[in-house]
Order: structure tokens, then sequence, then C-alpha cells
């Protein structure tokens, strides 16, 4: 972790002077003018400083999500990863008792990113407290922003991994690694503050977000994100009644758009990133992609309601079956359109999924219903016709978590949270199912 976090210093540092010396003729406080020092940001930055760090906290929001998606929907039987590594249906899948190996990429990337981004908001929420260049209700937006934004990826680094390191301010002197309930109750304590922050940070922000926070770049608009997160921070803690409260003050609604919410943005620039998840599609017979491909899992395909048309939306029938290691599929993924396509942060059609599965753990059995109902109509399937019980709405929340949600980092970690990943199919003899991914080696050492 310290390995990480001194070459996020770095970066952000490199990055934050970088633009400053194109953007400003003069710097303040540089305390090195020719290698920026952690002091020359941390002590009285500027807003243009403290700007460039919140611009990098979005930014490096991105990394290592490519990873996160296609290991985890690998390991979830969502999807197939056909690439010239062996390890994407070697390792991930078990291949002949192989054991997951700590210090491999599916294991370094998502950790590494994540954490790179806790790091970046680390340091604007320690720049911004140490600096006379901003007043209170400024100071409030920079330190709701951050928090937040911290407590998403400690949400994202439990989906992936079980456990979290809260604690990384300080890189000589960094907290345990804690359990999902050690580390949930301290994310929604954070997220509850920076709400507190966003209401005293007046009608704007000082700094800009990119066009995948429109409609919720200003600090009340802001909030509405900040409360999804807790929405889910609080299910995900088996806590109903507090995910309902939240979510009266999110953008979540049952007659919103599903599509609503902040976004990924990505682009072709220097600096910048493609979508990670992207993959070409297959042209026609004689144009197929044999190369890096997702594949869907045929289980995903063959379990699918008749006329559920999430299923024709986010994938396509190759013009011939794939077969890689021997692993095979008949769909590839349609999941973007392009490179460049946003990816969702949170969107709408998660949230009522979330007041779906609050509803049941609150005893609201009927809201539960009506909410699934939102998501199957809107997936041309008819009303839920099942019985109104908790087990059988939990089948339902859960098999539409699945469709909905696919290869979006949620499957496996629904699985382990219901206690069903034993349901999993095998793939080949000899294979395994694995639900978490191993933290890092560094992190042990």
């Amino acid at each position: 972790m310290k390995n990480i976090i001194n070459k996020t210093l770095r970066y952000t540092l490199m990055g934050v002077f970088s633009a400053m010396m194109i953007t400003s003729c003069s710097i303040d406080e540089v305390v090195d003018p020719n290698g920026p020092s952690v002091g020359g940001v941390l002590t009285n930055a500027s807003k243009a400083q403290l700007n460039e760090l919140a611009i990098g906290v979005e930014s490096t929001l991105r990394n290592g999500l490519g990873v996160e998606v296609t290991a985890s929907g690998t390991m979830a039987r969502e999807l197939y990863l056909f690439d010239a590594d062996p390890r994407n249906t070697g390792d991930l899948l078990g291949k002949n008792g192989i054991a997951l190996d700590n210090n491999s990429f599916y294991s370094t990337s998502q950790w590494n990113g994540s954490y790179r981004a806790i790091k970046n908001a680390n340091l604007l929420i320690e720049a911004a407290n140490n600096t006379s260049a901003i007043n209170e209700e400024e100071l409030s937006g920079y330190l709701g922003y951050a928090k937040t934004m911290i407590g998403y990826e400690l949400i994202q680094i439990l989906k992936s991994y079980g456990v979290a390191r809260v604690d990384v301010a300080d890189a000589n002197n960094l907290g345990p690694i804690l359990n999902i309930n050690e580390t949930l109750a301290r994310v929604r304590t954070m997220l509850d503050e920076a709400n507190v922050n966003l209401n005293n940070a007046g009608a704007a922000f000082e700094f800009p977000l990119s066009s995948g926070f429109s409609n919720f770049d200003t600090p009340s608009t802001f909030i509405e994100f900040n409360r999804s997160i807790a929405a889910i921070a609080a299910v995900y803690e088996g806590n109903g009644t507090a995910a309902l409260t939240a979510l009266t003050d999110s953008f979540f609604g049952l007659t919103v758009g599903l599509t609503v919410g902040p976004k990924h943005v990505f682009g072709l620039g220097g600096g910048d990133q493609s979508n990670p998840v992207f993959r070409i599609p297959s042209i026609s017979a004689s144009e197929p992609n044999n190369g890096d491909q997702i594949i869907v899992h045929n289980s995903w395909i063959n379990d699918a309601e008749v006329g559920d048309t999430r299923v024709t939306s986010k994938t396509a029938v190759r013009p011939t079956p794939s077969s890689q290691d021997d692993l095979n599929g008949t769909n590839e993924t349609r999941l973007y359109a392009s490179n460049v396509t946003p990816i969702d942060i949170v969107r709408n059609e998660e949230l009522i999924l979330i007041y779906a599965e609050a509803s049941i753990l609150a005893g609201n059995l009927q809201d539960a219903e009506n909410a699934l109902n939102v998501i199957r109509n809107a997936a041309s399937l008819p009303n839920y016709s099942g019985n109104q019980t908790v087990d059988e709405l939990t089948t339902e929340l859960l098999n539409q978590r699945r469709y909905s949600l696919w290869a979006e980092n949620h499957r496996m970690f629904d699985l382990r949270r219901y206690d069903l990943s034993n349901t999993l199919p095998i793939d080949r003899a000899g294979d395994q199912v694995f639900n978490v991914f191993p933290v890092p080696l560094a992190e042990e050492n």
C-alpha cells in the first residue's frame, strides 16, 4: 500500500503542476519548481491546485474498472474473456485446481486503481484543510465531494475483495484491513459526514466536474449521488430502513428514467482513457471478432425469461459460436456501443433494485413487488406472478439484478452476500468457484 500511495503522490502532483504551468502565469508556494513536492500542494494550496486535485479524483475513479468487471464477471459465470492471457480462462475459473494468485493482475489492478482514487481524495482533504485560499463554505464543498468519492470506492473494493483498508491518508501509519461490517460502518459514517459538508457548501462547487456528472455538479445535486451511495451501503449492511431513508434524498424514483445517474466518461485524447469494457463487435460470418472478446456465459442466455429485452440489448448472437480453452459461448457483448461510451457509476435502475431490496429487508413486501414490476416491465416482461414472501421476492430480486446489472461487478458480490456462490455452474471438470479476489501480496508485507 505504501508503494501505491507514493506513486499516487508523484503522479498526482506531476499532473497538478503540469496543468498549473499551462493555465497560469505563476504558481503560489511551489517548494521546488523543478520537482514539485507534496508540501507544495498540502500547505497553502491555491484554488487552482485544489481544483486539479478534485479533477484527479474523478479521473482516477475509472482506474482498474476493466479488470474489475471482467475478472469478477468470469468468476460469477457471467462471461468469459477470450484473449491472449490464459489466466482469464484458467486462474479465474480454478482450472485443474489452480488457486488464485495474490500477485496477479486480477488481484492488484482494482485494488491499486481504487486506492489511487482514494489517496487523491485524501490529498484533496488535507490540502483543503491547510490553505487560506478558500472560505468555510468552499471548504465544505471540497470535503463533501472527496469523502463521498472515498465512500464509493471503498464499497467497490468490498464488493470485489470482501475487506478494505479504510485509514490510508498517512502512508507511514496505515490502518488495519477491516472486514465488511467494520468497513461499511465506517463508510456510512463518512457518507453522512459528507452529506453535512455538502449541505453547508453553498450553491456551487469551486471545482469543475466532467459531463458525466451533469445534473449532479452542484452541492445540492451531488447530495443526491451521496445519498444514493449511502442507501447502497445501508442495504449491504442489511439495514433496509436506513436505506429507504437515504433514498428519499437521492435521485431514485419509480417513474424516473432507468438510465439517470452520474457516469464515468471516456475519451481518446492525450492523458485520457477509453472505455475498458467495450469490445469490437463481429460484423458477419466472414468478419467475426476472433481477437479480444467478451463472450456471454451460456447460462445467462439460457436462464433468461422469454422476451427479456435485456438479453438482446446487452448481447448479440455471434456469426459462429466462439470457443477457447474448452469453453464456449454463442453470444458476445453489446453492452457499450463504442470505446468512448460512458459507464454508469450508479443509475436509477440500480436504485430501484436497491429500493426493492430495502423494502424486503424492512418488511414492505408490496413496495418491493411494485419496484420489481417497474424493472420487469422495462424489460418487456409481465408483472411478477410469484408469492409475496420474503424468500420468493428475494429470489426474484436477485434474478432481476442478474439481468439489469450484467457485467457491472455486482453478481459475484450478490451471490456471496446471499451465500449462493455454490449454485454457480462448473464449466469444465476440475474447475472451482471463487467469489472474492485475494488481497494483493504487497498488502501483507
